[in-house]
């Protein structure tokens, strides 16, 4: 393919799925549905008909997607919410991973007719659920749970990819014929150790450098943390650990360790982790064939199934019945076990290891992941409420690392030049508003805590704090360039005939930024910066 008609194609695919993002909220289903869909379109057997069978390459793609969905699922998770659930969770996503996959495959294997050990490995592929299609469906639909039912949720599908891959690897290596049942022990043990070890050294790391090193370019602090994480899963795979527990464990430190500009890094995951789910399900969606969902739908229908109404259920009452959790909640928890991204890609690991294996395993576990998503992800929100689960009176971005549970507030700078007002005025004498605060006085090489007596000068620097803007006004702000012989030149603010909707919010004079008011002189070479609303742009032209 042409490399312009490529761009073409991979820009025009992202402004779909954002179009998609968009329309998913509308019609109740979660976004990802459609982003396999599309990719469906596009494949082999869609309208497009691109053809894509390059399932190692695709592997290896979604093997590094995978890498930042992992340690954005830590390093979003908010652990002061997922302390009271964290056991219950953690054994969910640990032992309720092998028990899953165990009934699982006894159902392939005496209800299906398939070998034990094929059995087994597709239990293993799907035994885990889907952090990124559970942290989208609480986010959008802002389904706050009772009984921290939303922490739990986020945190077990968040740890227990880890054990899932564990799983499937152990059973690769068995079909394949190597290995013995101490072999396997000790390749547990191991994955466990230097995944866990190398998670703790990433965390340290990262947490020293970030709070350290000051980073000679804004934003190079994203960019470190995206390099630390790659190497240190690369490190940690290559030494025979399990690397997403270890980019996992890192997300989780790191993210609830005190970090300098925390909300950005935050928001720059989110960002690279939505990315990454559009190009993870996008690209299965590419890789199936539709023309073969037909031979695996029922097979797919009926695993997903006892998966659903007896499996996840019978793993979620024993290990979370001994924390006293309501039977709603465990409802509620078996009800939302969807799977998703994961569970792909390591079926995609199926496919091209050299075990052998009869069953399709990539579309049977492609179309129940397909129902699942469909299914389960659009009846959560209904389930959850038909069960009284949901708190009105939380939030659930409290269980985000990107919540903020203080007032947001901003430090304002003035600058306090001859003529100004307040030059001579004590403190206590300005009228101010009830929440603003004169924080500090800088008074030539001397910082002051000032008080009500104190009295502001000329060339005083005053700091003071106020609330933020929570929701944005819809401003429309431009520059405007006052050039020589400008019919404004010379002529005071309030003498200008301007549209009663139209503000002049600051002027840049000479490198300094100064907030005019009535009786401020506009000069040549001032760049005004203005509220224009639309409606008024062609009168003050």
């Amino acid at each position: 393919m042409d490399f312009n008609l490529l761009l073409i194609l991979c820009g025009g695919v992202l402004m779909i799925c954002i179009l998609c993002n968009k329309l998913s909220l509308r019609l109740g289903v979660p976004s990802l549905l459609l982003f396999i869909l599309l990719g469906m379109v596009f494949g082999s057997d869609g309208l497009f008909r691109i053809p894509f069978e390059n399932y190692a390459f695709a592997e290896k793609l979604c093997t590094a997607a995978l890498i930042y969905i992992m340690f954005y699922g830590g390093f979003g998770t908010r652990w002061k919410q997922a302390r009271p659930v964290a056991k219950g969770a953690l054994l969910l996503s640990s032992l309720g991973v092998f028990l899953t996959a165990a009934l699982t495959g006894v159902f392939c294997h005496w209800g299906l007719g398939m070998e034990w050990q094929e059995s087994f490995l597709i239990g293993a592929v799907i035994s885990s659920t889907d952090a990124a299609s559970m942290f989208s469906i609480l986010r959008s639909k802002k389904l706050a749970l009772k009984e921290n039912t939303d922490s739990l949720l986020e945190l077990e599908s968040g740890s227990n990819d880890p054990f899932s891959y564990m799983l499937t690897v152990m059973l690769l290596t068995m079909m394949a014929g190597q290995g013995s049942p101490e072999t396997f022990a000790w390749m547990l043990v191991k994955q466990l150790m230097i995944g866990g070890l190398s998670g703790w050294l990433c965390a340290k790391v990262g947490i020293a450098c970030l709070n350290r090193f000051d980073f000679a370019t804004e934003g190079f602090d994203s960019i470190f943390v995206v390099g630390l994480v790659l190497l240190t899963y690369a490190l940690c795979s290559y030494g025979g650990g399990n690397g997403y527990l270890c980019v996992y464990l890192a997300g989780i430190l790191m993210g609830n360790a005190s970090l300098r500009n925390k909300r950005s890094l935050v928001h720059f995951f989110d960002g690279v982790t939505g990315l990454m789910q559009i190009v993870i399900f996008f690209l299965l969606g590419l890789l199936a064939f539709p023309s073969q969902l037909p031979s695996v739908i029922l097979p797919a229908l009926l695993i997903m199934a006892f998966l659903t109404l007896v499996a996840r259920p019978v793993a979620v009452c024993l290990l979370l019945k001994p924390f006293a959790g309501s039977w709603w909640q465990m409802v509620l928890v078996s009800a939302a076990g969807l799977r998703g991204a994961s569970s792909i890609v390591f079926a995609i690991m199926v496919t091209v290891s050299p075990a052998y294996t009869r069953y399709d395993v990539f579309h049977v576990v492609f179309c129940l992941v397909l129902l699942s998503i469909s299914l389960q992800g659009t009846l959560l929100p209904w389930i959850a409420r038909k069960l009284e689960m949901i708190d009105t009176g939380a939030d659930v971005l409290k269980t985000f690392n990107d919540y903020k549970d203080d007032p947001a507030i901003e430090m304002i700078q003035l600058d306090i030049r001859s003529g100004h007002a307040w030059i001579g005025q004590s403190v206590q004498s300005l009228k101010l508003p009830g929440d603003v605060l004169l924080a500090m006085i800088r008074r030539q090489n001397e910082n002051l805590v000032p008080h009500g007596q104190t009295i502001i000068k000329q060339g005083d620097v005053v700091i003071a704090i106020a609330p933020a803007v929570t929701e944005p006004a819809q401003l429309e702000l431009t520059e405007m360039l006052i050039e020589e012989g400008h019919s404004w030149q010379g002529r005071r603010i309030k003498d200008l005939k301007l549209p009663p909707a139209l503000l002049i919010m600051m002027i840049l004079r000479d490198e300094t930024l100064m907030v005019p008011d009535g009786n401020t002189q506009i000069a040549a070479e001032d760049v005004l910066i203005i509220h224009q609303p639309s409606n008024t742009k062609k009168r003050i032209k």
